[in-house]
Order: C-alpha cells, then structure tokens, then sequence
C-alpha cells in the first residue's frame, strides 16, 4: 500500500528548473562510502548536492558535545543549502551513496542570478517546512507517535511490502529526540501489538496501516 506524500514532505516536490537543469548538466557524480563525511559543521557552503542513489544524513554536535541528527535525504533531494556562508551541519553517507555536486558560483554563472536566487529560494522553503514539521512533532507528540510518525514518513513513498530502515536505532533517537532505550522500547511495543513487523533490524512491514496512521497523524 503506498500513501501520496503530503506537499510539505520535500520528496513530494520539484525544485525550480534552474536548479534541476544545472545539476543535470553541470553535476559531477562523486561516490561516497557508508560513513563518510560529505562537508563538515561549519565548512564554508560553496557546493549544492543532489543525491542519486543511498542515503544521507546531517548532524550537529550542541556545546554540550550531545549529537542532533537534523534530517534524512533520499534519492532525488537537493541538500546542502544554507542561509549563511557556511553549514550549520554536518552531512554524512549512511549508506553507499552517489551524490551530484555542482559549484553555487557555476549553477550562478549558467543560469543567472535572479532564476537562480528563485530556485534556491523554493528548495530553502521546503528545508523550513521540513523543518517546522520537525520541531512540531517533538514538541507535541509521545515517544510512541514519534516513533510510528517516523515509520509512516519511511513507508509513504515505499511500494514494496518490506520497508529498508536504513539508519540505526541511535540515528533514530537523535533524530527523535529519545534515548536509544525509549525508542527500542517502542519499537517492541508496535510489533508487539503487531501494528508493524521486524523481520530483521534494517527492515520492517506495516501490519496494521490504519493503527500507525492514527499514531502518525
């Protein structure tokens, strides 16, 4: 079963065609290995990433040295934009990835500056939404509605009955803003009550759509 991804989830969007077109003619393709690092926090933001194939997830370290995963990209996702001159995060491989890179001065140059400036403003838009969406769901929902929300957003755009879950528990709970215990907690709990199935601990399948749905919404 696959649900249509709401229009403020960025996968459900298309960039500007400025953006698009530049990547598309000017992206050099760059492998990346699981683990690696893409662009450190604070690296100044000179190159735009489109990721083609794999995973992708950002991080900071906060002054008290606790690691904040701020978000996933998947196949299709523009990241790497930033409203300032240098990354507020870290962006790292969570899997095997391709990645297209292309210079802000180089998509500047091949489309102009005002379709450009347009472009990179809609992606930017629909990092906030993300965003907004984010900061919303920690600070309104449960451990166990953050946990099935996270879960519904993997399954949405999935077509087969198997979802991979690629990043770990700790991934998770950074991202979610639990401990790594609450959040296996929860996950038991929703097999448990067979709402979801853990087939192995990188991938799942939702029994019980309506049940997560609830959860999610």
């Amino acid at each position: 079963m696959t649900l249509a991804l709401p229009l403020s989830d960025p996968r459900a969007a298309r960039p500007a065609t400025a953006l698009t077109d530049a990547f598309d003619r000017l992206g050099m393709r760059m492998p990346f290995v699981r683990n690696a690092e893409i662009y450190a926090q604070e690296d100044e933001a000179e190159l735009l990433y489109r990721l083609v194939r794999g995973v992708v997830r950002t991080s900071r370290l906060t002054v008290e040295g606790r690691r904040q995963v701020g978000a996933f990209y998947y196949p299709g996702d523009i990241f790497g934009l930033e409203p300032g001159p240098d990354h507020r995060f870290a962006a790292e491989a969570l899997t095997l990835c391709e990645i297209q890179v292309v210079r802000r001065a180089t998509v500047r140059a091949f489309a102009g500056d005002a379709e450009v400036d347009r472009a990179i403003l809609e992606a930017t838009y629909l990092e906030l939404e993300r965003l907004q969406d984010h900061v919303m769901m920690l600070g309104r929902k449960s451990a166990r509605e953050r946990v099935g929300s996270f879960l519904m957003s993997l399954a949405r755009s999935r077509e087969e009955s198997h979802v991979e879950l690629p990043m770990s528990r700790q991934d998770m709970a950074d991202y979610l803003g639990l401990t790594i215990e609450t959040v296996s907690r929860m996950l038991t709990q929703l097999q448990g009550e067979a709402i979801v199935e853990f087939p192995s601990s990188r991938r799942f399948q939702i029994r019980k759509w309506a049940a997560l749905q609830a959860l999610a919404a």
